[in-house]
Formats: C-alpha cells, sequence, structure tokens
C-alpha cells in the first residue's frame, strides 16, 4: 500500500469513524454501528501520555506521508497520531 492510499484511507477512517462511543462494522454485506465501551486515548493527547496510560503498544509502525501519520496498536484498539498527538483512536475488536 502506498502512502497516498494509507493517507486517504486514514482520512475517510477519521471522518467516517465516531471514535468516542461507536465502532463501524460489516454484518452480512452492510454496515453496522454498535456502542463500544473500549477505552481509548482522547485526541491532543501525546505519545508520552498515551504510553504512560495505556502502557507500551503491542506493534509501532513508522510514520507515512505528509504530515508523519504513526499507528500504535494495543489490544481492543489502535492510535492514529500526526507527529506526535493524538488525532484518532479507534475500536478493532470486541
Amino acid at each position: 500500500m502506498n502512502r497516498y492510499t494509507l493517507t486517504a484511507a486514514l482520512a475517510v477512517t477519521i471522518l467516517c469513524a465516531n471514535a468516542a462511543t461507536a465502532e463501524t462494522m460489516v454484518v452480512d454485506d452492510q454496515v453496522v454501528v454498535r456502542p463500544s465501551n473500549v477505552e481509548r486515548p482522547v485526541r491532543g493527547a501525546t505519545m508520552a501520555a498515551v504510553e504512560s496510560r495505556f502502557g507500551a503498544p503491542q506493534g509501532r509502525h513508522d510514520a507515512v506521508g505528509t504530515p508523519p501519520i504513526t499507528r500504535w496498536d494495543y489490544a481492543g484498539f489502535s492510535v492514529y497520531f500526526e507527529r506526535d498527538r493524538v488525532i484518532d483512536a479507534v475500536a478493532t475488536g470486541p
């Protein structure tokens, strides 16, 4: 996946997701939104604050694009950073 595709996919995710209270999934070829109780970092938090609150991530992905977007994966959610600030945190499982 090239950086433009990844940046576009991230932009769509950010615009379409309501990270605070819901998660989106596909069931029988239809999009379904259901409430999510997964605790996630808040928008604007620093990388240091996220790591202090949630611990070391299970996976760290290198920054891509301009501005640089980095992803950290935790059990149950992923956090997207622009430079060192959270721009979104998305539930990834039940």
